[in-house]
């Protein structure tokens, strides 16, 4: 594409639709819905301020010509008690230290955990419990070139923002850089004779946060693995 008052063509970044399949999987694979969570050494399953164990919602490989991310390994989970939307805390223009376990108004912590992991070989030898376990497939796609990309479940790309950009810029000092956008509306399917999700629209299914639009920035930096803020609009 031709920016304004720049000379030359930019190449559009490279975007993957993230593809979920319909065959359950009965066996560990890095790019899934559910499944089992493929985590550095030493780095736990993350829990809600709740107490509970977050669900895991999907995880892949980030492709090896996505910018900032490149091999890095992305999970993200949520808790399955409290569903919301992502409230940002900032100070002096950043987001506050450790903003990744700053409090979430009206919740002390926030119910999410959004991962990239660098050293991510081995998966779990337990299964995500209550998301149905899917494949995942990340296939190469033409995203719409211009300021506004397409709106799918992608990594890479453009943002499809549904409202305006939002930015932030890490504790850290970092601007953050979009990597995954999740759309409107996706429904994860969960394993029957569960408690029904806050604000859910149907009990075999479940989100995140309510449902919104997300954008997940992250610090190119890689300044910690929990670095990644998800902007949610809707």
């Amino acid at each position: 594409m031709v920016e304004s008052g720049v000379t030359g063509a930019r190449e559009a970044p490279p975007a993957y639709a993230v593809e979920v399949g319909t065959e359950p999987l009965d066996r560990p694979a890095r790019n899934s819905v559910g499944g089992w969570p493929c985590l550095d050494d030493g780095q736990e399953w993350p829990e809600c301020f709740c107490g509970d164990r977050m669900a895991l919602f999907f995880q892949f490989d980030v492709p090896a010509d996505v910018e900032h991310f490149a091999g890095d390994h992305l999970l993200v989970f949520h808790c399955l008690a409290h569903n919301d939307a992502s409230d940002p805390q900032l100070v002096d223009g950043l987001l506050v230290p450790r903003y990744w376990d700053a409090p979430q108004p009206p919740f002390p912590r926030p119910f999410w955990r959004a991962l990239l992991q660098r050293r991510a070989r081995r998966p779990r030898p337990e299964a995500e419990p209550s998301v149905r376990a899917l494949p995942l497939t990340l296939r190469p796609f033409p995203d719409t070139p211009g300021p506004l990309g397409t709106s799918a479940f992608k990594v890479g790309g453009t943002p499809y923002w549904a409202q305006y950009p939002e930015y932030y810029t890490c504790a850290c000092g970092t601007d953050l850089a979009y990597l995954c956008q999740v759309p409107e509306g996706v429904d994860f399917a969960v394993h029957p004779g569960l408690p029904e999700q806050p604000y859910s629209v149907r009990a075999d299914t479940c989100q995140m946060f309510l449902g919104n639009e997300i954008y997940l920035l992250a610090c190119p930096a890689h300044c910690d693995p929990a670095a990644l803020w998800p902007v949610n609009q809707h």
